[in-house]
């Protein structure tokens, strides 16, 4: 699929941070004063509904948060995989369930891109669904064949130039993060480069790796396998300061594209009208779980992810900016869904 994004578009957002704000873990929660309980929980099991396929990042921070969510709450917490419609329908299971504390979502990035891209969603993701935490987020990156010559984002911005619609690269999807994120960086670039939509990332990483695309962009923890392994080259990471992990890579801003941020991102929600104690005790469980060393330095590795552990007004904060800087990008450039 070939696109050519709209430099309007690109200089409207040029100065926007599509990073999260500053998020705090402290304060009161909803529904709580300092020194007190958060509430009785409800006694059923829990479900936590993973709106994509299993063997996604999402799915992955799921089960790896579940058994700690079932030894703090006391409950038995099972995650159900809910995918189609770029991670809708199950969205719309989570709006429309009972607000009793039993029906929880764990979304991805793609969350933010919904109400732009599918334009007839059942459910509204502001007034349907209540924050609960925003759990962090890992840098897209672009990268390229070790044997291309491109030694960084400039070679290869400077190649395109060169030879305008002649080097394509790939992305996850059509409306992705990483799909918008190039879109921006063509147009403050000036340049075009055909897109090539892939379903999910292990198709685009085997054409990459085998020299059918130029480049492609993807999550830090798609990619960084190929990239430590050598058969990936990482040109640049769309974070707001370098990975540890990818130490040597420079960001964005690095190569001379300031404000151009782009994360992956996990966040839990529920169903609007959960009362706040009930989120509150959600919000602490998710907290302490993700605390301990062990998960912490397993999201940190697998994940290449940067924990925040929020607030749910942290979340609500960094979900607004999200769908109004992502939705603007698929409005002026006509993106539609697949």
């Amino acid at each position: 699929m070939r696109h050519h994004p709209t430099r309007r578009a690109a200089l409207a957002l040029a100065g926007a941070v599509l990073a999260a704000p500053p998020l705090h873990a402290q304060g009161t929660l909803p529904g709580t004063s300092p020194g007190t309980s958060p509430g009785p929980w409800p006694e059923a099991p829990l479900r936590i509904i993973v709106p994509f396929a299993p063997g996604g990042s999402t799915d992955a921070v799921a089960r790896l948060v579940a058994p700690g969510l079932a030894q703090r709450l006391g409950q038995p917490v099972v995650v159900e995989n809910r995918s189609g419609a770029a991670g809708a329908l199950g969205t719309d299971a989570v709006a429309k369930a009972r607000p009793d504390g039993l029906t929880w979502l764990l979304t991805f990035d793609s969350h933010a891109v919904l109400p732009a891209l599918l334009p007839s969603l059942p459910f509204d993701l502001q007034r349907d669904l209540a924050p609960v935490m925003l759990i962090g987020g890992a840098p897209y990156v672009l990268a390229t064949r070790p044997d291309r010559p491109y030694r960084g984002l400039g070679d290869l911005v400077a190649a395109a130039r060169a030879r305008p619609d002649a080097l394509s690269y790939g992305s996850t999807g059509n409306g992705t993060i990483g799909h918008l994120t190039m879109i921006l960086l063509q147009a403050r670039a000036g340049v075009s480069l055909p897109h090539v939509a892939y379903r999910g990332g292990g198709p685009a990483v085997t054409d990459t790796v085998a020299g059918h695309l130029e480049a492609m962009i993807g999550s830090a923890a798609l990619l960084a396998p190929q990239i430590a392994g050598g058969t990936l080259r990482a040109l640049a990471q769309f974070g707001p300061a370098r990975l540890p992990a990818l130490a040597a890579v420079p960001t964005a801003e690095d190569a001379g594209f300031p404000g151009l941020l782009a994360e992956a991102w996990w966040g839990v929600l529920a169903p609007a009208g959960t009362p706040g104690p009930i989120i509150g005790r959600m919000n602490a469980a998710l907290r302490e779980t993700l605390g301990e060393p062990r998960l912490r330095q397993q999201m940190e590795e697998a994940q290449q992810a940067r924990l925040v552990l929020s607030d749910p007004e942290g979340l609500r904060v960094f979900l607004d900016r999200q769908v109004a800087v992502w939705g603007r990008v698929v409005r002026e450039n006509g993106i539609r869904a697949d």
